[in-house]
C-alpha cells in the first residue's frame, strides 16, 4: 500500500511554455474568437482542450487558416518557410516559439552560413526537430542515437558542428556527444548547451528522488519529448516509472508492492493535473506526502508581438 509521496521539484510548467499558453489566451482576449494555432501550442493534451474551448482552433499547417486571419505559431517553432507561406496567404501571425529554441534555430543557420556540416541530435518527426531541420536544411543531418552517430559518414575535409533538441535525455544527448567528439575531433557545438534549464532540472529532480521511492508516476502527454524522458530517467535510476495523463490512469498494478511513490510533471504539464494524482493517493490513505527539495527557477520570456 503507497504510503509515502514525493512530489518532485521544480515540475510542470516552464517559461517557454507559460509563454506561448498566454500568448493564445491574450489573442483571445484581445481578437475573439476563433484564434488559429498551427499544430498544438503545448504538447499537452489537457491544455489543447481548454484552448479549444475557449475559441482556439488547431490546424496542422498555416494553408489550412483563411487568408487574412490570425495564426499562432506554437512554442517548438518552424522552419523558415512557414512564415513564407504564412505571409502570402496574408495571415497576421505571432511567434510563439520558445526563446531557448530561437536560439538553436540561430545556431544552425550560423554554422551553416559558415560552411559547417550541422548534426542535429533529436528525436525525428518531432516538431522542434522539424524546424530546427528547417533552418539549413541543405547542410543539417539528424541524429537520434549513439550507434547512429558511430555510423555517421560526412564529407571529407566538411568542418562539423552540433546543435541538439531542448527536450533531450541529459545523459543519453552526453553520451551521443561523446562519440560525435572521438569521431569528429574539431567538432565543434554551441556556447551554452541546447538541452533547456528546464528539462535539466526536472531530470535532475528526478533522479534525486529515485533512491527513495519504489515507483515514479509523470504526469504529462505521450506527445511530450520532456515528459517521455522523464520516464526514462528514472527507469535509468532503477525504478518503475509510468507516463500517465491525470488520475484516471493510475491503478491496476502500477503500485503493487510500492509504499513510496514520486510525482513529477512534463514541462507543458498544468500544476492542477499533479495535485488532483496526489488527491487520488491521499483518498486511498497516503499518509505522508511532502515535496522534494527544490532547486530554484525564476526564468521569464517578454510575450511575442503580433506580425
Amino acid at each position: 500500500m503507497v504510503r509515502r509521496v514525493v512530489v518532485a521539484a521544480p515540475r510542470g510548467f516552464c517559461a517557454g511554455v507559460v509563454r506561448a499558453i498566454e500568448t493564445v489566451e491574450r489573442a483571445l482576449d484581445d481578437h475573439g474568437p476563433p484564434v488559429y494555432v498551427r499544430r498544438q501550442i503545448v504538447h499537452n493534451d489537457h491544455v489543447i482542450r481548454e484552448l479549444a474551448a475557449r475559441g482556439a482552433v488547431f490546424v496542422e499547417s498555416e494553408e489550412d487558416v483563411p487568408e487574412g486571419a490570425l495564426l499562432v505559431l506554437a512554442a517548438h517553432g518552424v522552419a523558415p518557410s512557414v512564415y513564407r507561406r504564412a505571409a502570402e496567404r496574408g495571415l497576421r501571425t505571432v511567434d510563439a516559439t520558445c526563446p531557448l529554441v530561437t536560439k538553436v534555430h540561430a545556431e544552425a543557420r550560423r554554422f551553416a552560413r559558415e560552411d559547417y556540416r550541422v548534426v542535429l541530435v533529436g528525436h525525428a518527426g518531432h516538431d522542434e526537430v522539424v524546424g530546427t531541420m528547417g533552418q539549413a536544411p541543405q547542410s543539417t543531418v539528424l541524429v537520434e542515437t549513439v550507434e547512429q552517430a558511430r555510423a555517421l559518414q560526412l564529407p571529407d575535409g566538411r568542418r562539423v558542428a552540433y546543435v541538439t533538441q531542448t527536450t533531450l535525455s541529459v545523459d543519453d544527448t552526453a553520451d551521443i556527444v561523446a562519440v560525435l567528439r572521438s569521431r569528429f575531433p574539431s567538432i565543434v557545438g554551441p556556447p551554452k548547451a541546447d538541452i533547456c534549464y528546464a528539462t535539466t532540472n526536472r531530470q535532475a529532480a528526478v533522479k534525486a528522488m529515485v533512491d527513495e521511492v519504489d515507483v515514479v508516476l509523470v504526469v504529462g502527454s505521450t506527445g511530450s519529448s520532456n515528459s517521455n524522458r522523464l520516464v526514462d530517467t528514472a527507469r535509468a535510476g532503477g525504478v518503475r516509472a509510468y507516463l500517465v495523463q491525470d488520475e484516471s490512469e493510475l491503478g491496476g498494478g502500477m503500485f503493487e508492492g510500492a509504499e513510496a511513490v514520486g510525482i513529477t510533471a512534463g514541462a507543458s504539464t498544468p500544476e492542477e493535473l499533479v495535485q488532483r494524482v496526489v488527491a487520488w493517493f491521499a483518498a486511498r490513505g497516503a499518509t505522508e506526502i511532502h515535496s522534494s527539495a527544490a532547486s530554484s527557477e525564476d526564468v521569464s520570456f517578454k510575450p511575442p508581438a503580433e506580425s
